[in-house]
């Protein structure tokens, strides 16, 4: 096998999400490790979830091409992979350079490299993999585009033909691919920054050749940056001191914070804007007495099948949305341009706060559940969505979703619908106020529901009733469900 042939380069795979790029959170080999065939190589933040995607092939790790907190486009190599490292020192390449130095290949030598399209694939039922039927799994609310992904030119770009990563490291060595560091522990090559530090270094005349960086293969952060701005003579001394004076605020880059915009957040942005402009949403509020449901809750806890199952209001509100989508399918549907599709099943969002955002994994054909199984997967949803392990596929298909800022104290809100879907009920508090109840003001428990839902698909006829026969089930559990079932 030629050295080319057996050096095999890893593509940033589509995860199926309808993302264009990822961010790389850790590398879990270095460049010299011997590897197995899916053995997870490196941790990419998808949308509002940390995926550990595995090895494609078995052998040894001849270079890895972005450090950590790069990010990356779909479809560009990230990892060069020794297939059979047992064949001895990888051949010379055509420039008589060793091939083992990994140079910037050539569009000749590109050519060369056993990348069969096959290999750029996921097969399916795998993450990015076609889902059954021919599609392609999405992230709830995400759809695929139907642009291909795009990017700025960058100053520097080559034409496509010609353009290749630049794979630094040799194979015998089992260290990463990094600026070389001199004696003083600062890198010898160009100095590694991000765009925000740069300025930042520019605004507070910090020379960024002078420090040492402590970021990630040396990088420069801003801390570095203020650091040494600190440390040298500030400009902005005085130059009398006849008499104390009050000093003037700054309002410059050194009071200000520059988070750049990629990943979860900027794919989060363009959703949203995208929805809230092309469904016309409506919002609706209803104030509930859910006295009678609390005390249902406490009766459920007290019962001994159930002394072990997470019991919250939610689940509740979730039974609620279920019965009254089948007493009112259409609100479980897809505006698909010349037609809706009314969905027969529920993929119910659960919207979860997580250190990386608010994610929406769904509970997947959530109608046939009985409670207590309704109970266990959003238990276990929750769980695994703060544990920061929610897969894409638990993210994909959702058809009508919850979120509950009540647990933030909020009465309610108006939800922006994920795209794809009809309708979102928000779900408020529940506090002890005054209420009119059987002729008399007492104190009960109340909370305040609000339902977005799409015009084109639900009327407001539609959306109220929806909206009624949660709040009936809410109001009297029990009398419902005799009433519904």
């Amino acid at each position: 096998m030629s050295g080319m042939s057996r050096i095999k380069e890893f593509n940033l795979p589509d995860l199926g999400e309808g993302l264009t790029e990822g961010e790389i959170l850790a590398w879990l080999v270095k460049v010299g490790d011997d590897i197995e065939l899916n053995q997870p190589i490196v941790e990419v933040e998808t949308a509002k979830a940390a995926v550990e995607i595995p090895a494609k092939w078995a052998g040894r790790v001849q270079a890895i091409f972005h450090p950590e907190g790069s990010t990356v486009e779909v479809g560009v190599p990230i990892i060069a992979i020794d297939t059979d490292p047992g064949a001895g020192p990888v051949e010379e390449s055509t420039t008589g350079a060793p091939a083992s130095a990994l140079p910037t290949p050539s569009a000749a030598s590109l050519a060369a490299v056993e990348v069969a399209p096959a290999e750029g694939m996921v097969e399916p039922g795998l993450i990015g993999g076609a889902a059954p039927g021919g599609r392609t799994a999405v992230l709830v609310g995400y759809g695929p585009r139907n642009a291909p992904a795009k990017r700025r030119a960058r100053k520097g770009d080559v034409p496509a033909q010609a353009a290749a990563p630049a794979p630094v490291a040799p194979a015998p060595a089992p260290v990463a691919p990094a600026p070389a560091v001199n004696g003083n522990g600062r890198a010898s090559g160009p100095v590694l920054a991000k765009p925000p530090v740069r300025k930042l270094a520019k605004d507070l005349g910090v020379d960024l050749a002078t420090l040492t960086g402590s970021g990630p293969l040396g990088s420069i952060t801003r801390e570095d940056v203020q650091r040494a701005a600190s440390g040298t003579p500030a400009a902005a001394e005085p130059l009398t001191v006849t008499a104390p004076a009050t000093s003037v605020a700054s309002f410059g880059a050194d009071r200000e914070q520059r988070i750049p915009v990629k990943g979860v957040r900027k794919l989060t942005a363009e959703n949203m804007a995208r929805s809230a402009f092309t469904a016309p949403h409506v919002t609706e509020f209803l104030t509930v007495d859910v006295t009678r449901a609390m005390k249902a809750l406490d009766r459920l806890r007290d019962r001994r099948e159930w002394r072990d199952v997470r019991v919250s209001p939610l689940l509740l509100v979730a039974k609620a949305v279920l019965l009254a989508v089948k007493r009112h399918p259409m609100v479980n549907s897809t505006w698909a341009g010349d037609e809706i599709v009314v969905k027969e099943y529920v993929n119910l969002g659960i919207a979860a706060a997580t250190e990386r955002g608010l994610i929406v994994p769904n509970i997947k054909d959530a109608g046939r559940l009985s409670l207590r199984e309704l109970a266990d997967a959003m238990t276990g949803l929750v769980q695994t969505a703060k544990s920061g392990k929610t897969s894409p596929a638990d993210m994909s298909g959702g058809t009508l979703t919850i979120t509950n800022v009540g647990v933030f104290g909020v009465d309610t809100g108006t939800p922006i619908l994920p795209p794809g879907e009809s309708a979102i009920l928000a779900f408020g508090a529940v506090r002890e106020q005054p209420w009119v109840h059987k002729g008399k003001v007492k104190p009960r428990l109340v909370t305040t529901l609000g339902l977005s839902f799409d015009h084109r698909i639900i009327d407001g006829e539609l959306g109220s009733k929806f909206l009624r026969d949660i709040g009936d089930f809410l109001a009297d559990p029990e009398a419902a469900l005799l009433a519904w079932t």
